[in-house]
């Protein structure tokens, strides 16, 4: 039997949690981001997740779509960075708390590759990455007065990795450059292992 390329697993993979996501989430509306059952948390007030708007990223191809990527998942992975801050000084779970440090580790490690990727193109798309982060609003703030800050932390990253997994199978089919491969494949894989991860520790909650 022919070994599979890694990229195709990757991709389908990430296409299969972002499936789910599409299921259980009503088509990865992110307005929806970071809303939590009545019975463990309050409204999530301050989350503008439905003004992030993907499709203008779909439509570029190229340097273009390089770019834009690039630019939108920077302010993307702060978002992550930011709210796993949040999360580690008031955590009472030792498990949510591996994962934010992982998740500082990991996403200012590509955020540095990323930034380095931008100055090969000139520098980042304004437009592209102020649209994320208006999208990304509220995410550290939710975390900061919910009244469990680790079930806040834990379903707000589940579509917050959806989304980030959507654009980095974009990149997967679309980019010519050989070095956005493995960066794109590696948020693929690392983010959905972390989404199974998290949706185990929740379902053990009764979520």
């Amino acid at each position: 039997m022919k070994s599979i390329p890694v990229v195709i697993v990757t991709a389908a993979l990430g296409l299969g949690v972002y499936a789910f996501a599409q299921n259980t989430m009503g088509g990865m509306d992110h307005s929806q981001m970071g809303a939590t059952p009545a019975k463990t948390q309050a409204p999530m007030a301050g989350m503008a997740m439905g003004a992030m708007d993907m499709s203008g990223l779909g439509k570029l191809s190229g340097k273009a779509f390089d770019r834009a990527f690039l630019s939108m998942m920077v302010p993307h992975h702060q978002a992550a960075v930011d709210m796993a801050r949040a999360v580690l000084p008031v955590s009472k779970d030792a498990t949510v708390k591996v994962w934010a440090n992982a998740v500082i580790r990991d996403q200012n490690r590509e955020i540095n590759e990323m930034n380095a990727l931008l100055k090969t193109y000139g520098g980042k798309d304004a437009m592209m990455a102020a649209s994320m982060m208006k999208g990304m609003a509220g995410m550290a703030d939710m975390v900061k007065k919910a009244k469990n800050p680790d079930m806040a932390f834990v379903e707000g990253m589940l579509p917050h990795h959806a989304s980030a997994i959507e654009m980095a199978n974009m990149a997967l089919q679309k980019t010519p450059n050989s070095k956005m491969l493995p960066l794109a494949r590696n948020i693929v894989t690392a983010q959905a292992k972390e989404m199974y991860d998290f949706r185990v520790w929740l379902m053990k909650r009764g979520m």
